[in-house]
């Protein structure tokens, strides 16, 4: 069952650029991954360095036993200590429905 995570950032004001640099590293090579599904980076309109990430994966037990350990996500774990005021906050979640636009829908018989 594929799983979701909501990764909420805050980021020292002056290490923003560095943030989204390494973070756009890892967000581009991880859309090679097999077990990837999707992943949309949010900032919060009010704090412009506050972020909320939402990412999808096939199988949590895959990003634990294998996606966290990649070469490309060194640099970026490495660097978060320096690059936050305080820790990550890391939610799982479970799909339990999915919607899209009517226009995106197919038409029915």
């Amino acid at each position: 069952m594929s799983v979701t995570y909501v990764i909420e950032f805050d980021v020292k004001p002056a290490e923003r650029d560095r943030f989204l640099a390494l973070l756009n590293d890892v967000l581009d090579a991880m859309r090679a991954e097999t077990n990837f599904r999707n992943a949309v980076l949010h900032r919060d309109p009010a704090n412009d360095a506050h972020f909320m990430l939402y990412e999808t994966w096939a199988n949590h037990q895959d990003v634990i036993d294998i996606e966290l350990k990649r070469p490309y996500r060194a640099a970026w774990h490495a660097a978060l200590p320096d690059l936050l005021q305080e820790p990550r906050r890391i939610s799982m979640w479970e799909a339990i429905r999915s919607t899209t636009p009517a226009a995106a829908v197919p038409p029915g018989p």
